[in-house]
């Protein structure tokens, strides 16, 4: 059976073939303008502004699925956004907008989140590719997830309801004898709630509560504490569509990558901090963690995810390598 290339790789390679494809299209028309002339990286000058060829290739790897052979089309349709762009630039250096507070905090946000996401990516490629053997472990050891998979047909009651209510709807749930009975007790008991009917793959289900699913048997249903309130959730059937090792491999790698990148970034910020002087000051002052003691419950919230990376949502690694499987 034939691997699918992961989706960071074919972006990549996408990226690479649209950006070969305006190259070489600008160039050409450069060189038959004049054959003696050396190529232009110039595409165009606005007043005594240029803009480069680079900046076009730029802004066409951030739009994702475009097609080697709309390259040209779409290169002469971002070079006109970028001489619009360059024009309102022009006119708010003229009326010294650059010097305007607000915007040079705005630009200074910019370049420290722009250098700190950088510096990551490259603390992030640190991270060791994982083994055959680890692949393989992984396999064996969620079932759930490959070898005995399942496509779960899920009825979902949204409801609005106290937390403290959950106790006595957990016990309603568990006696009613169908799933209409438990929902005339809501309207009965004048509590709102909203039905809906999904059918989702074991990947697109939150991997903390794959195994909780892949216990339940047709029929069965479980309660889940939501910010609104809860949701019950009713297995009405499920069939089993396993995933053999070769397939899965792809997705698990990518998996196994993006959380050794998460713990590579995570402990570089709990060394940056042990080694900084870090001094809070005014009311921050107050309560403040020791030193070292904020690194490891912050470094994920704070840090940014490697580029092309699911680093900070490793479901989405599994739900996306897997993707398209019947």
């Amino acid at each position: 059976m034939s691997t699918t290339r992961h989706p960071v790789a074919a972006t990549a390679m996408r990226s690479i073939a649209v950006a070969s494809a305006v190259i070489v299209s600008l160039l050409v028309v450069g060189c038959g303008e004049d054959k003696d002339k050396p190529a232009s990286q110039v595409a165009a000058k606005v007043n005594e502004a240029e803009i480069s060829v680079h900046q076009i290739n730029y802004m066409l790897q951030r739009q994702p699925g475009l097609k080697p052979e709309h390259a040209e089309s779409a290169s002469k349709a971002v070079l006109e956004r970028l001489i619009d762009q360059q024009l309102a630039v022009d006119k708010a250096e003229e009326l010294k907008l650059d010097r305007d507070p607000r915007v040079v905090q705005a630009m200074e946000a910019a370049r420290r989140e722009i250098l700190s996401r950088v510096y990551l990516e490259k603390i992030a490629e640190g991270a060791s590719k994982p083994s055959p053997e680890e692949v393989k472990s992984y396999y064996d050891t969620k079932p759930a997830l490959f070898s005995q998979r399942r496509v779960y047909n899920l009825q979902e009651i949204a409801i609005q309801a106290d937390k403290s209510q959950l106790p006595t709807l957990q016990e309603q749930l568990k006696s009613a004898k169908s799933t209409g009975e438990f929902l005339e007790y809501l309207k009965a008991n004048n509590i709102k709630f909203g039905v809906n009917q999904a059918a989702r793959a074991a990947e697109q289900l939150p991997l903390n509560m794959l195994d909780a699913f892949h216990k339940m048997k047709d029929g069965q249903a479980m309660m889940v504490p939501t910010e609104a309130g809860m949701q019950a959730i009713v297995l009405v059937a499920s069939r089993e569509v396993p995933v053999d090792e070769v397939k899965a491999r792809p997705a698990i790698e990518q998996f196994i990558l993006n959380d050794r990148k998460r713990k590579v970034v995570e402990q570089e910020i709990k060394s940056l901090r042990q080694s900084a002087q870090i001094q809070y000051v005014g009311k921050f002052a107050e309560g403040a963690p020791a030193k070292g003691d904020a690194a490891a419950a912050t470094a994920a919230a704070s840090a940014p995810a490697p580029a092309g990376s699911a680093a900070a949502d490793n479901d989405a690694a599994i739900s996306k390598g897997l993707s398209g499987l019947k």
